[in-house]
């Protein structure tokens, strides 16, 4: 049995965590920060999880986090 591809792009932007949820860094907070809303750039702090439709979508495209 051959072994399976993981997507590049999605092991750079995914984890798991211990209890096995799929945790993302929020996006839109690296650059041209001045335009954008202090509420949001504040929302976007820290890391989030995922809901469960998108965490099955990363779990297609990382096999071995499956786990």
């Amino acid at each position: 049995m051959p072994k399976l591809k993981t997507k590049s792009g999605a092991k750079k932007r995914f984890s798991r965590t211990a209890t096995g949820k799929i945790k993302m860094n929020v996006a839109h907070k690296r650059h041209r920060l001045i335009s954008k809303p202090q509420k949001m750039k504040r929302k976007a702090r820290g890391t989030v999880t995922l809901q469960k439709g998108d965490a099955n979508l990363v779990k297609w495209y990382m096999p071995y986090l499956r786990g």
